[in-house]
């Protein structure tokens, strides 16, 4: 009999090694300034931005709105051992909407990233006898890359005055590469040898969900408005194969000795089903603030027809706001929107509940009826304690929006 021990889990990281579980970490679907709010959106109307959140609120873009964002982040990191910093950035989205039938049928076309797979793991492993006597020392690296991209279709349906619904259906396409490395110490001398193995997991498939809103407005004898909104996605099934390539490593060059792919599987990976909902209250376009909630067993998670014990049920709450001080007004400062928000967003890893609080404050600086778009959340993931591993970390998204009248026809005397 033996005894497996592990120390130094953290050693070196990449960005998240949280995003080592399922498929990765989620990037969700709020655009910029639902991030000022922290991912507000549900029930939200937004009519110079689009809202990503729920197809339903399409409707209230009467407008050809263009935006495109970026996501940078810095991480800091640390397994109460070993402290580590990672900066990076990547495209957070590209969308366009525009009215098909003005204040009744507004579709909406999108690419964005799904997941992401980035980290790199050293840690050792440590092989004991029965009389407690060690007997090697395995240095073992794990390294994830990759990730899924949505390609998405929405469009919203205005039903009846403040009733309003929405589909949205999403090719999901995208790899993910993981690599496990294990330099063997045998009587204080290294195998001249290191073993790996190489799994390739290529995905595709589409994914399908929905929406509606219902909005009160003129309420209180003024222009006050009170929202309610509640999205569904579906469970998915995505086509999957995977190829698993062993090889060794010269331990002094780390050329590549030989090299046998084990075996090429294909199957399913099954997604689980989500819903949320929120409530908003508003006045005009001066201020408006509200709360949202979403929920997703990923328990039922599914790989090539793997259960990953590791996942368990998800939630999220959103609370935030946002306020213009006079969208008319001369004084340029008076123009901007102001949004704060609050999320918290616990989730299971290793078997064992991750916490994830964050706090999002942002702006949009108008250009006449489009803006640039500012967000920020800063926030902290796991514990030392309960996780082994603590991230602090802060996210700054940028954004561009655009709005025009397009495909309008005109005409000239």
């Amino acid at each position: 009999m033996v005894l497996l021990t592990g120390s130094n889990v953290l050693g070196q990281a990449a960005k998240s090694p949280y995003s080592t579980f399922g498929i990765g970490e989620s990037y969700g679907n709020a655009l910029a300034p639902n991030q000022g709010m922290g991912g507000l959106g549900f029930s939200q109307p937004q009519f110079l931005h689009l809202n990503n959140q729920n197809p339903a609120l399409l409707v209230y873009n009467t407008l050809t709105v263009f935006q495109v964002g970026l996501v940078a982040e810095q991480l800091d990191l640390t397994d109460g051992v070993n402290n580590q910093s990672i900066r990076s950035g990547n495209l957070n989205y590209l969308a366009i909407a525009f009215p098909v039938l003005f204040r009744k049928i507004t579709t909406s076309v999108g690419l964005m990233p799904y997941t992401n797979v980035d980290y790199s793991l050293q840690y050792d492993l440590q092989v004991f006898d029965n009389n407690n006597q060690l007997i090697d020392t395995t240095k073992v690296t794990e390294q994830g890359s990759g990730g899924l991209t949505q390609l998405y279709w929405s469009n919203g349906f205005r039903i009846y005055k403040g009733l309003s619904v929405g589909l949205k259906a999403s090719y999901i396409f995208g790899s993910v590469n993981t690599l496990t490395l294990n330099e063997i110490q045998l009587d204080n001398q290294l195998v001249p040898f290191i073993p790996g193995v190489d799994e390739s997991t290529y995905s595709k498939g589409f994914l399908l969900g929905g929406g509606i809103s219902y909005s009160i407005d003129s309420l209180f004898n003024g222009n006050y408005r009170l929202n309610f909104g509640a999205v569904y996605d579906f469970n998915g099934r995505l086509n999957a194969e995977r190829d698993v390539e062993y090889f060794r490593l010269n331990g002094s060059t780390l050329d590549t000795l030989d090299n046998d792919v084990l075996a090429t599987r294909k199957g399913k990976l099954e997604l689980p089903s989500g819903f949320g909902g929120g409530i908003s209250f508003a006045k005009d376009a001066k201020w408006s603030f509200g709360i949202d909630y979403y929920y997703q067993d990923w328990s039922t998670f599914r790989s090539l027809n793997v259960v990953d014990d590791d996942l368990g049920q998800t939630w999220r709450w959103s609370l935030g706001g946002e306020f213009t001080p006079d969208y008319s007004s001369l004084n340029y400062f008076k123009r901007v929107t102001y949004r704060i928000g609050l999320s918290q967003a616990p989730f299971f890893a290793n078997g064992k509940k991750v916490n994830d609080f964050g706090i999002n404050f942002g702006l949009s600086l108008p250009t006449g009826q489009s803006s640039i778009d500012l967000a920020f959340k800063a926030g902290q993931r796991g514990s030392v304690q309960e996780n082994g591993l603590k991230e602090n970390y802060l996210k700054v998204y940028l954004g561009v929006t655009l709005n025009d009248r397009w495909f309008v026809k005109r005409k000239f005397d």
